[in-house]
């Protein structure tokens, strides 16, 4: 008698496959279907594990959140010798371009999320919480906030895809806002 093989998959396979759909299919496509059919298991897998799409958006966003959070600290430890590593780090994560389908991804998770309040929540304590890191570590608090909020705002036209820099243009806009981190981070006598 033949048995059936129980076909298993990591959580970071689905995830995968839901990140594949997102680049793909944009949020309208974004679905526990579309979701299960990339990864090669059953829907119900997928809703057994995520509960439903919000569960499974949640699971992407922390994914993506934990990464970018790798990513800065990595970054953070490059700069420890600086007044403020904690912003020239992140300046110093954000000199890659996003490639095209991380700009997809972002996109699609705006749109997903634009209706799940916890969704936001999650999001705007991470934010909340990576603006808190960079104040901590400057003397000029305030303007350490608007180092932090062009080099968002650049990143946010990059990631929306409103606007593609120019390679020098873009490393021009870099360097001035590390000049805004350097003078953020200096003490004042």
């Amino acid at each position: 008698m033949l048995m059936a093989r129980n076909r298993t998959i990591d959580t970071n396979a689905v995830l995968d496959a839901a990140e594949r759909v997102a680049i793909r299919d944009g949020a309208v496509g974004l679905s526990i279907d579309a979701v299960a059919k990339e990864a090669g298991i059953s829907k119900s897998r997928v809703v057994y594990d995520y509960k439903s799409k919000s569960g499974l958006l949640q699971a992407l966003i922390e994914r993506r959140l934990r990464t970018e959070d790798d990513r800065i600290l990595m970054a953070i430890e490059e700069h420890r010798g600086t007044a403020n590593p904690e912003l020239c780090g992140r300046i110093a994560a954000a000199s890659e371009v996003p490639k095209d389908d991380d700009r997809a991804l972002a996109l699609t998770i705006c749109a997903a999320m634009s209706s799940e309040e916890p969704l936001q929540n999650m999001v705007r304590k991470w934010v909340e919480r990576d603006i808190g890191a960079v104040q901590l570590g400057a003397s000029n608090r305030a303007l350490a906030l608007v180092a932090y909020l062009a080099l968002h705002g650049m990143m946010s036209l990059e990631y929306m895809d409103f606007h593609r820099w120019e390679p020098a243009e873009r490393d021009t806009i870099l360097t001035e806002i590390k000049r805004l981190s350097d003078a953020a981070s200096t003490e004042i006598t």
